[in-house]
């Protein structure tokens, strides 16, 4: 049986003060446990999806996700909704 792990990785997402998403943390490793470390502590909803985590992590950080990742960052953010009570437009008015 193999002990390999393989290394973890994270990206994080703004949504809700721009029209697009914007990546606002990416990182492998230590970096991506302290991202999502951050999220814990912050309350902020995680989502585990590796493949869109490889191609998140393809962006430079604070560029908006390309509309070819719409859907998919779009189902993670129904499901932050969902989970929140909220509807899309809900956030704008909270910060």
């Amino acid at each position: 049986m193999s002990s390999y792990k393989p290394t973890r990785r994270a990206v994080a997402l703004e949504y809700g003060k721009r029209s697009v998403p914007v990546m606002t943390a990416k990182g492998q490793g230590d970096i991506a446990e302290m991202i999502i470390e951050e999220a814990k502590k912050q309350g902020i909803y995680i989502a585990e999806d590796p493949q869109l985590v490889a191609l998140l992590g393809q962006l430079e950080l604070n560029n908006e996700i390309p509309e070819s990742l719409y859907v998919a960052v779009s189902v993670i953010l129904s499901w932050v909704y969902w989970l929140k009570g909220m509807e899309p437009g809900d956030e704008k008015g909270s910060y």
